[in-house]
């Protein structure tokens, strides 16, 4: 449906993320993946979407495209009381990153970099999400059954955690999965007809 706004340009996906290639196909922008591994460090006085400002241009210098190719890449983060939680290493980390958010409102942060050979763009969004009170026995099973050790913040909102745990969201839906689709849109038209 969407494939005519890119035009000549071939579009380059630099994720693995099945959650960020579901939004693309749902879009129906025709592309391809050409992911990075680099190491997700960052400068440790860097603060919220200039953590993954940050990480997202990383990875977009990392992947080289030649003429006519447009590459996506895009960072999430969690931040939590002036903390930037990543993806959780064990059960008891993902335990810790969830119950300091249990009755609490907390910011997912995502920024995109748009690029070409000739330049490129990064935006940012924010959405606050504001969980329940959860017990630790919800918690766990959570944790024991979902393995969320792949999400930043130890969690994925499309999971049940998100079903039950859930309280109000202010912003966009699909930046807490992991892509901010309507945000990329309009960005990626403006980059294109600029």
């Amino acid at each position: 449906m969407l494939k005519n706004i890119t035009g000549n340009y071939k579009i380059v996906l630099g994720s693995n993320s099945p959650r960020r290639k579901q939004f693309l196909e749902e879009l129906g922008i025709e592309f391809t993946i050409r992911a990075s591994n680099i190491q997700e460090n960052y400068p440790q006085i860097y603060q919220k979407e200039e953590i993954s400002d940050y990480i997202a241009l990383s990875k977009a210098n990392s992947i080289p495209i030649v003429e006519n190719e447009i590459l996506i890449t895009c960072d999430t983060i969690v931040w939590n009381k002036n903390v930037a939680l990543g993806k959780p290493k064990d059960r008891q980390e993902a335990y810790k990153m969830l119950k300091a958010m249990c009755g609490k409102e907390h910011e997912v942060i995502s920024s995109v970099c748009i690029k070409s050979l000739n330049k490129q763009t990064i935006f940012n969004c924010i959405t606050k999400v504001t969980f329940l009170n959860i017990s630790d026995d919800a918690l766990y099973y959570y944790i024991d059954n979902y393995k969320p050790y792949d999400k930043a913040g130890a969690y994925g909102i499309q999971e049940w955690i998100g079903l039950i745990g859930i309280q109000k969201i202010e912003g966009s839906y699909t930046n807490i999965v992991g892509l901010p689709t309507a945000e990329l849109l309009s960005e990626l038209i403006k980059f294109i007809n600029n």
